[in-house]
């Protein structure tokens, strides 16, 4: 029996303000995407899900393809926001970075998988699903970078680049760790990664700071 059919359906009746339907709506359309995925999921799966009549799904979200990108477009804001506001949680470099790598493996564990939509649909072949995705990776990336330029002197060029891997590693290792079951606790997964990854960033030392050899360590 999948995770759908053991929830109960919401029941139906219901009259709720237009936005609180729209969320209502999105929450039962990412149940069903991330249990079947968008080719097998249907319309109707995710009104019954809901407990609306189709047309009233209808005219949230005119087909099956808005309402997956208008879900699509949540999460990556979501994970977005996420990065952001690691790094802009503290000042001190080494616990930016583990605060960022945590960003990832947190938005993977959400128990909703949202994750799922944006780094493993079945709709990458769209043109606006991808487009999406790839705007995120680089969204996370730019503000990874705008801090590793800030502090380090390198060029744009070079911050960026430096800052795709650290995305990229930290997202691919978080769902790795995730689909993997590893018994390794979260925190520690993450304080691997940080020594991993920190080991590399800071032999790049802050600019105009004499304590940067302190600071590696």
């Amino acid at each position: 029996m999948t995770a759908i059919e053991q929830t109960e359906a919401r029941p139906r009746g219901t009259r709720l303000p237009r936005r609180a339907r729209r969320n209502q709506l999105l929450g039962a359309a990412q149940e069903v995407f991330v249990a079947q995925g968008y080719h097998a999921a249907a319309m109707d799966d995710i009104a019954e899900r809901a407990g609306v009549s189709k047309p009233v799904l209808y005219q949230h979200f005119p087909g099956k393809l808005d309402l997956y990108l208008a879900l699509l477009d949540q999460h990556c804001e979501s994970l977005l926001h996420a990065v952001r506001t690691a790094l802009a949680s503290t000042s001190e470099n080494k616990l930016r970075v583990a605060a960022t790598m945590d960003a990832y493996f947190a938005y993977v564990e959400d128990e909703g998988g949202a994750f799922r939509l944006v780094f493993e649909s079945d709709l990458t072949n769209e043109p606006a699903v991808r487009e999406r995705v790839e705007r995120v990776s680089l969204e996370c990336a730019e503000a990874i970078s705008e801090v590793v330029a800030e502090d380090t002197g390198l060029s744009k060029d070079e911050a960026m680049l430096l800052a795709v891997g650290l995305g990229g590693v930290s997202q691919v290792v978080a769902r790795y760790w995730l689909s993997s079951e590893s018994t390794v606790p979260r925190e520690t997964a993450v304080q691997l990664l940080t020594s991993l990854a920190w080991r590399g960033i800071a032999g790049f030392p802050k600019v105009g700071h004499e304590k940067a050899a302190a600071d590696n360590h």
